[in-house]
């Protein structure tokens, strides 16, 4: 079947993919050989780059929080902290599920690593969820993360099934992480130590069919399996991937279960990637890729050279040399919008990197 016989075969109604839909969407994935950008976003803004940029290239993509993006969301003013990361995740999913369709994309709603400290962050999101599922018919989220890697596997297990049997009713998915992904995301995460050869930054395949056993007759699961990657960008040489450990855990459970693919693998930590890397992982598998540094810093550097083109600008509301006005210049809609273009420009690398252009499912 072409690629295009495919897409026509899946189509979806654009907005936010859950249930029979997200997993339609994950097939496509597998069976075209592509994969979805996941950008971390803290406000409008950068969600709605993120949906300009998925219709401009004719993409699908996954727009995720992490607690402290969803806190940000909400409001740093907001007293509690628990009640923003909820409130903020949730009011970001509803801004998503008002404007996806609007801008004729399919978008995998989703949340970023929660360790054990933020498990009543995750209970309090799917608190909501059970809600609007019986308002609506639908989840509010596509899917959420649970990271436990930091404890012993069976431990890493137990708890994601507990989780599990509350997502799996919605048409929920979890994605959990096994191994260590170097690094640090708000927050969450491991300092890179030692050296590239570092095991605790490889996956073994064994733990991943551990995983998978345990988990999917419970419900659908995606996996961050570790392979080298680490959240930031470093030194060349500092890290070496090596996606070939995606491709040994694909062949562990396919010769349990049969198929071609069998898991729906995730790549955390993809900023500054070398670009034959991507295309290997993506190669066995991968679905999504993590580019929250990059992304970040596309927003910043954009208005960064937005400020030192306009220096007068953000220190004088009159220039004192002309005496002319400078409101149209440090209006916030004309900087904020470069800095939206500045992530949706290079969201535009990253769709064509995994190949994602041209393809979405969004009838």
């Amino acid at each position: 079947m072409s690629d295009q016989e495919l897409r026509q075969r899946l189509k979806l109604a654009p907005g936010v993919v859950t249930g029979a839909d997200y997993l339609a969407l994950l097939d496509a994935c597998r069976t075209g050989g592509y994969a979805l950008p996941a950008v971390n976003v803290i406000g409008t803004n950068s969600i709605n780059a993120v949906l300009e940029a998925a219709a401009r290239n004719k993409s699908d993509v996954i727009i995720q929080l992490s607690n402290g993006g969803a806190r940000f969301f909400a409001g740093e003013g907001c007293p509690d902290a628990h009640t923003a990361r909820v409130l903020g995740a949730v009011s970001a999913a509803q801004h998503v599920h008002l404007l996806a369709e609007a801008y004729g994309v399919c978008v995998i709603m989703h949340t970023d690593h929660a360790d054990r400290s933020l498990l009543p962050w995750v209970n309090g999101m799917i608190d909501h969820g059970e809600a609007f599922m019986a308002r609506t018919g639908k989840p509010l989220f596509s899917s959420h993360m649970i990271d436990l890697s930091a404890e012993p596997l069976e431990t890493n297990i137990a708890e994601c099934a507990k989780v599990l049997e509350r997502l799996a009713p919605l048409g929920m998915s979890l994605e959990i992480e096994l191994g260590v992904t170097g690094g640090e995301e708000d927050g969450i995460g491991h300092d890179l130590e030692e050296s590239a050869d570092n095991a605790h930054l490889y996956t073994q395949p064994e733990d991943v069919l551990r995983a998978y056993d345990a988990l999917s007759p419970i419900g659908h699961v995606t996996i961050a399996a570790s392979f080298g990657n680490v959240h930031g960008v470093y030194a060349p040489g500092n890290v070496k991937l090596r996606p070939e450990i995606l491709k040994a855990s694909q062949e562990a459970v396919a010769a349990r279960t049969g198929g071609d693919k069998p898991l729906s693998l995730v790549f955390h930590g993809g900023s500054g990637s070398e670009k034959d890397k991507i295309r290997e992982a993506v190669s066995y598998g991968v679905f999504k890729m993590n580019i929250d540094t990059d992304t970040q810093f596309a927003f910043a550097s954009a208005i960064g050279g937005y400020v030192n083109a306009n220096p007068v600008a953000f220190t004088h509301q009159i220039d004192p040399a002309t005496g002319a006005p400078q409101k149209k210049l440090y209006d916030p809609r004309k900087w904020l919008r470069v800095g939206e273009k500045g992530v949706a420009s290079r969201l535009d690398e990253a769709f064509a990197d995994l190949g994602s252009a041209g393809r979405s499912l969004a009838q």
